[in-house]
């Protein structure tokens, strides 16, 4: 049915509207009956209709969640657990990764629009993926993740370059001490550009990009009723993916 609605192009917008007028009418409902059940001599927080405060979205039976953000970070985190570097690098992935990450080893999260985030363990300042200020070799545990497919889209205002994807690869194995790791995220399935927002790759495109590099491990997130995080999944499932999400866990030869 949820495919039906997004293939049809006036029916998603619809549903929404249907879906957001009813939310609407539980909402006034319950804010008559909670007024009723305060009675009105209720002082110890006072409830005015001026203060409402409508959140009409989350009348849901499960709680959802954004399967490529809460899947690939799960992921990665595991990963520094097993390797448990002594500093971790991070080009441009979450915000939330980082600052938990922090919690038990030094971080250093790096971005184009640098976060303004004072927490111990955690330093955050201003990075250009296709021009990195580190010195060659130099880096022992790095990710990015959920990056490299909007570089050169011109999406968060960086420079339009139709190439810049993999120059900022380059800059990654630049960087990269030999034996280093690397945790790489990009969305797969069938290639193509979504213009301006992603590139999604095919999973033997990532593997060239790479040569002599060592897969230590490639876990999918495939598109929606086809499971959770599959670690060790196999590139034909990445391929038959629309909007999978790949996640690369490499390292540099020595």
């Amino acid at each position: 049915m949820k495919k039906i609605i997004k293939k049809v192009p006036f029916l998603f917008p619809l549903c929404q509207f249907i879906l957001r007028r009813i939310n609407w009418v539980a909402f006034v409902r319950d804010y008559s009956k909670f007024s009723r059940l305060s009675g009105p001599g209720a002082k110890r927080l006072p409830l005015r209709w001026r203060d409402r405060y409508p959140c009409l979205d989350d009348r849901t039976q499960t709680t959802g969640f954004d399967r490529h953000y809460v899947f690939h970070l799960a992921w990665a985190a595991r990963v520094l657990a097993q390797l448990k570097p002594a500093l971790h690098v991070d080009i441009s992935s979450s915000l939330h990764f980082c600052t938990m990450l922090s919690a038990f080893m030094p971080v250093r999260f790096y971005d184009y629009r640098p976060a303004e985030l004072a927490l111990d363990g955690l330093v955050s300042e201003h990075a250009d993926l296709l021009a990195l200020q580190f010195a060659d070799a130099s880096i022992e545990s790095l990710s990015c993740m959920h990056v490299v497919e909007h570089i050169g889209l011109g999406r968060y205002g960086d420079p339009i370059g139709p190439d810049f994807d993999l120059r900022a690869i380059a800059e990654l194995q630049r960087v990269l001490a030999p034996g280093g790791a690397l945790l790489f995220v990009v969305p797969v399935g069938k290639p193509r550009i979504m213009f301006n927002a992603h590139r999604i790759y095919g999973y033997s495109q990532i593997l060239q990009q790479f040569p002599g590099w060592e897969l230590m491990e490639f876990a999918l997130i495939p598109d929606e009723g086809q499971g959770g995080l599959i670690r060790n999944a196999a590139d034909e499932l990445a391929d038959a993916q629309e909007y999978g999400c790949g996640c690369f866990w490499f390292r540099k030869p020595a």
